[in-house]
């Protein structure tokens, strides 16, 4: 019980989201990618994948200086649930997403087609 609560406070930060995502799409990163994807500062960056390490969702590797996140794997029984259908919810804003940005490129697109000829007056104008 207490590693889904601990879970779902990590999952209460934006950021730290933000963050799972990242290590779901990519095998490990460093601190300083983090820095530089989020755009925040390394000592947020750090304090936030502290965060989920001790809430058990991700471990840590040291190489030298640099220290390098990953989801744990595999992920305590308690958590994988949650993590599962965390995946599927960032698969599902992933593709809405790409079909509003779709949507918008084909809004500029069509935009002319929607306007009256220059010289046409518009309904409430003829009134």
């Amino acid at each position: 019980m207490k590693d889904l609560a601990a879970l779902h406070r990590a999952l209460g930060d934006e950021t730290r989201l933000r963050m799972i995502w990242l290590l779901m799409n990519h095998s490990e990163l460093c601190v300083c990618d983090f820095m530089e994807i989020l755009g925040c500062p390394q000592s947020r960056a750090s304090r936030h994948l502290r965060n989920l390490f001790h809430a058990g969702i991700v471990e840590d590797r040291r190489q030298g200086l640099w220290i390098y996140y990953r989801l744990k794997s595999p992920p305590p029984a308690s958590m994988a649930g949650s993590l599962k259908t965390l995946r599927q919810a960032f698969s599902a804003l992933e593709e809405a997403e790409t079909l509003l940005e779709k949507a918008a490129a084909g809004l500029g697109k069509s935009r002319d087609s929607c306007r009256p000829p220059q010289g046409a007056r518009s309904r409430n104008a003829q009134q």
